[in-house]
């Protein structure tokens, strides 16, 4: 059973850059090929929620392997990306110091395909953290459709 939305997408204006003075390349540090994160498009009020986007591009490494004549963007990418949301937001917010590392994704849920041309739109709720653990709820939708949702757990390694 899927959870409830952590925020109505369709609600987010996705050309907005909400990273204002934290830019993705500041606090992640993933770069070329891994760089699952385009673009941060709203924070909440409170710094815990966020939404952020990875447009999937018929060039990218994985295309011509998964699945050969039908292109399907992998199940981990789509972790690797709701991670990538979740590090950036936990670090805007709480200014850990260190690398945080991704150790775990539970209740991970797959719901429909993500294809090159798409537009990954991910959502992401800090449920929880102490001083070397957080956990989130990440979700991940095309076209205003869930089709990915799961809680991933980060740490300052």
């Amino acid at each position: 059973m899927a959870n409830a939305p952590i925020i109505d997408i369709s609600t987010v204006d996705l050309t907005v850059d909400a990273s204002g003075e934290y830019p993705i390349d500041a606090l992640l540090p993933q770069t070329g090929d891994m760089r699952m994160l385009d673009r941060v498009c709203w924070m909440g009020p409170d710094g815990l929620s966020s939404v952020g986007y990875k447009d999937v591009r018929s060039d990218e490494f994985w295309c011509a392997g998964h699945i050969p004549g039908r292109p399907l963007f992998p199940g981990v990418m789509m972790i690797e990306a709701a991670a990538q949301l979740c590090s950036y937001t936990h670090k805007r917010t709480r200014k850990p110091t260190g690398f945080l590392g991704f150790i775990r994704c539970d209740e991970v849920s797959f719901r429909g395909q993500v294809v090159p041309g798409d537009r990954f739109v991910i959502a992401a709720k800090e449920l929880s953290f102490n001083a070397r653990l957080f956990k989130s709820l990440a979700q991940g939708f095309v076209h205003n459709k869930m089709v990915f949702e799961g809680l991933i757990t980060g740490m300052v390694i």
